[in-house]
């Protein structure tokens, strides 16, 4: 005999440097122009660090389809790439240049960028590996990038059609302002949190009858760029003040007091302060009123000139030091605590500032409605899988504002605006001005998402017309979580339907986020977080692969479960021992099938795995991987394991060698499908084992998907089998349950519920014998009769000088004392308030399950202990 498998499964030995082997065989090179093309893009990795575990079970889920898709015949491209990530990436860049000593504006743009290229090419050679790690089948001849030239050229493209058709545009407006990394943030950009906060209630006296207004705020550091007073005109209480002014207490400048509707009468004083450049509500009055609207901070948060001495001090600083002046100058009304929703910057995590801006925006209502309205056209739609998710999808984008797409950054797309430095032209264009020396570009970049939004068309060499492009295009399925159903999801839908008039993909497949095994969202904060690679280097990537894609349904949450890896590792194990067991029955050649000599046990077997295979392919075709997992996890270890294997130690032993052939190739048959079914979970020791045994192909990867196999069966046959193994579980149960020795003959009757006697083929008694020394008769000799409902019969077990009732008595009361005792000492601690109330509930609950778990067992030993009385 050839090559042998390992005693042991060994992970670390099954997956060291079989991938590198796969990439330079060029499996999963896309190309086969013979094949229908089946196409997924990468949702691109951030080059700021490492995968994680979100990451991993993002991208198992694609490999999987794509593995399944090339197994069933089609040319799959998976198409690998990065994202620039501006935001995150330039602050990881000014964070090493900080620790340094120097900062960005010390070395300037040119060589910032050059620092930022760097970064990247040290954690894309990161991330590669991590790919690789997880066994990915991707194909790297061609990886993007969304800063690449190719990139670059769509994205400016874009952008140029965009505002030559109206729908991108430059104007002031309120917008979410980082003070940190001193950028606009859309607003999907922005996580709003619950935090306690103050409500301030200061006085302000009318200039024309001296009189006070109450005003409430919570954010008095904006007072220095009020500009009016705002009452209900149908409000009473004020209706003789409007026209008058009263003072800014912060500065003293003398606010006219005006009346809109749009004041509600019934919140805090029904008085508003007016901060236009400050406040998204009262920049819409102010341009209504056509205020003026100063700007009171820096871009830093903090203070500017209009200040006065609170000048340079940080906004949340100059707050308290203000409020503390207000107090003194006897200004404070009174003060309230408030719980409130506030946004904070996603990349920094600092509160954002409501501020008013110079900004680039994209026109957002023409473009969301064209999408829209193709959702409700079949072959144009994007379906979403789960379908719930259609409604968040469409919700937003009825409900959509324009978009603020420039950010205050160095590393991105430079937008390509340039203002002609004498006449103050706009000039927008493919190609930089003929006399640069007369322009001035705009110095912004384009945030993140507008590149990653023309993702599903730009890699594919738009706006070139290449022969990709024209394959592959639109990709069929998009795998993500609902998180970013916003952020990319969406800007993907208007892009390409701006860009390329069709959907970027056919389906999306939704899938939630990783949390711990407490439900928590894992997080650097928590210190709950796991790293994808330590879990491959202690289980192996399969076992964690197998875990992350058969453990949640499509759209819901997943929580890291270590014990459930150890369950996909010990899984992982049976097949390797399934395997080797099998290897060493085939030995180096290849058993072939011949359906015409098939046993009971075989067509058993076979017939399983054609409904397998059934199953298995419609659940893939759904993305209903945890259904398939489970399947084949029920098959594999129950079906095979359990019983094939079980009953071919009966007729591996055979005299016929017809009989002893067939066994081997149903073996062999069966498991080499099993191999080809888990593959796409599980590469490497699919791959493994494939080699191990006499094969076809000279890889796994390049094997095509197990197809139907026909054979004759009856459904009686099939019945029959099910009823041999049922009758084999029973006997063993009443061997056990009797402590009647395993290999004890024992006479047995199968029957009909309407007592008629069921002959056994000559093949099912020989099972029956060989795996649990019974043997079936039409008549029992016996007065002592014990009866089990089994599959499609009742079996009567003659137990006639098979068992000591005496002696089995003696064992069952002992066995009652036992479990009497330990439910009063579980009782008693549960009845105990020291240890409900005090111990970790963990504890107090395994109690609660342990004396569940002895309540039952006493029953089940009460009811043996009166059969067995009832013999004496």
């Amino acid at each position: 005999m050839g090559k042998q498998m390992a005693a042991k499964y060994d992970h670390l030995a099954v997956e060291k440097d079989r991938y590198q082997t796969w990439i330079e065989k060029g499996y999963f090179t896309a190309g086969d122009m013979s094949k229908t093309p089946y196409c997924v893009v990468i949702p691109p990795p951030n080059v700021t660090g490492k995968l994680h575990l979100g990451h991993a079970w993002d991208t198992t889920i694609q490999d999987i389809l794509c593995r399944y898709k090339r197994m069933r015949g089609y040319d799959v491209l998976w198409l690998p790439g990065m994202d620039h990530a501006g935001i995150a990436t330039q602050a990881k860049v000014d964070a090493r240049l900080k620790e340094e000593g120097i900062s960005r504006y010390d070395i300037g743009r040119e060589k910032f960028l050059e620092r930022a290229w760097d970064w990247k090419e040290e954690y894309a050679s990161t991330i590669r590996q991590q790919w690789g790690k997880l066994g990915l089948s991707l194909d790297y001849t061609r990886e993007r990038f969304t800063l690449d030239d190719g990139l670059s050229k769509a994205v400016r493209k874009v952008f140029v059609d965009l505002y030559n058709k109206g729908l991108i545009y430059q104007g002031e407006r309120i917008i979410n302002w980082d003070p940190e990394a001193k950028t606009a943030l859309s607003n999907i950009e922005v996580e709003h949190k619950e935090i306690k906060g103050h409500m301030f209630y200061f006085k302000y006296k009318i200039v024309e009858n001296g009189r006070e207004l109450v005003i409430a705020t919570t954010r008095p550091e904006t007072m220095f760029a009020d500009q009016a007073i705002f009452v209900h005109p149908d409000d009473d209480r004020y209706k003789d003040i409007v026209g008058m002014h009263a003072i800014n207490p912060a500065n003293g400048e003398a606010l006219p007091i005006m009346a809109d509707d749009y004041i509600d009468m019934s919140f805090g004083t029904a008085v508003m302060k007016c901060t236009p450049a400050h406040d998204p509500n009262d920049f819409a009055l102010a341009q209504k009123y056509h205020l003026d609207m100063p700007i009171c901070m820096n871009p830093d948060g903090t203070m500017n000139e209009m200040c006065g001495k609170y000048a340079g001090m940080d906004r949340f600083e100059c707050r308290d030091a203000l409020v503390k002046d207000f107090e003194a100058a006897g200004v404070v009304d009174h003060i309230e605590e408030h719980m409130h929703q506030v946004g904070h910057s996603q990349r920094t995590g600092v509160i954002v500032e409501p501020y008013l801006s110079k900004q680039w925006f994209v026109k957002m209502k023409p473009l969301a409605e064209e999408v829209l309205a193709n959702q409700k056209i079949e072959d144009q739609k994007i379906h979403f899988v789960p379908e719930r998710f259609e409604k968040t999808f469409t919700q937003w984008l009825e409900n959509i504002e324009d978009w603020c797409i420039s950010r205050q950054l160095w590393w991105g797309h430079r937008i390509p605006a340039w203002t002609n430095k004498e006449t103050g032209e706009i000039y927008v264009g493919m190609e930089d001005p003929k006399d640069p020396e007369n322009w001035q570009q705009d110095e912004d970049v384009l945030d993140t998402w507008f590149s990653s939004g023309l993702w599903a068309f730009s890699t594919l060499g738009w706006p070139e017309k290449t022969a990709d492009l024209e394959r592959y295009f639109p990709t069929d399925t998009l795998v993500t979580g609902y998180d970013i159903i916003f952020f990319w999801v969406a800007r993907m839908a208007f892009q390409t339907r701006f860009a390329m008039h069709d959907r970027p993909f056919k389906d999306v497949l939704i899938h939630g986020l990783v949390r711990d095994n407490q439900g928590r969202k894992m997080s650097k904060s928590l210190g709950n977080g796991i790293d994808p690679m330590d879990v491959i280097q202690e289980k192996g990537a399969d076992a964690l692969r197998f875990f992350l894609t058969t453990n949640s349904t499509p759209g819901q949450d997943l929580r890291y479960d270590e014990t459930k890896i150890d369950s996909s590792w010990n899984f992982i194990n049976k097949i390797w021992n399934a395997a080797r067991y099998v290897q060493m029955q085939v030995g180096d050649e290849r058993p072939t099938l011949d359906t015409k000599t098939l046993s009971s046990a075989d067509k058993w077997i076979l017939s399983r795995r054609n409904e397998v295979l059934e199953n298995v392919t419609k659940n893939m075709d759904r993305y209903e991987l945890a259904m398939v997992g489970n399947e084949l996890y029920s098959f594999v270890w129950d079906d095979f394991c359990s019983w094939y294997i079980e009953l071919s130690k009966a007729t591996l032993f055979s005299e016929d060698p017809k009989v002893v052939a067939s066994t081997k190739a149903v073996l062999y048959t069966v498991l080499i499908d099993i191999l080809k079914f888990l593959s796409p979970f599980m590469p490497f020791v699919t791959e493994e084992i494939y080699l191990d045994l006499p094969h076809d192909k000279e890889s796994l990867n390049v094997e095509t998907w197990p197809e139907h196999i026909d054979f004759e069966v009856t459904q009686d046959e099939i019945e029959e089998m099910q009823m041999v193994m049922s009758a084999i579980e029973a006997v063993r149960e009443i061997k056990s349950t009797y402590n009647i020795k395993p290999g004890k003959d024992i006479a047995v009757s199968l029957r009909t519920d309407q007592n008629d006697f069921i002959a056994l083929s000559d093949d099912a008694q020989a099972i029956l014998t060989k795996m649990c020394h019974a043997q079936n008769e039409a008549e029992l000799h016996s007065d002592d009769l014990l009866s089990r409902n089994i599959e499609h019969a009742v079996l009567t077990c003659a137990m006639n000088d098979l068992v000591d009732y005496k002696e089995e008595q003696t064992k069952l009361l002992k066995e009652i004392d036992r479990l009497n005792k330990e439910i009063q000492r579980a009782s008693g601690m549960l009845k105990n308030p020291g240890f409900v109330n005090k111990a970790p509930a963990q504890k107090v609950q395994q109690e609660k399950d342990k004396l569940a778990k002895y309540q039952e067992q006493l029953a089940l030993t009460q009811k043996q202990l009166s059969d067995v009385e009832q013999k004496l």
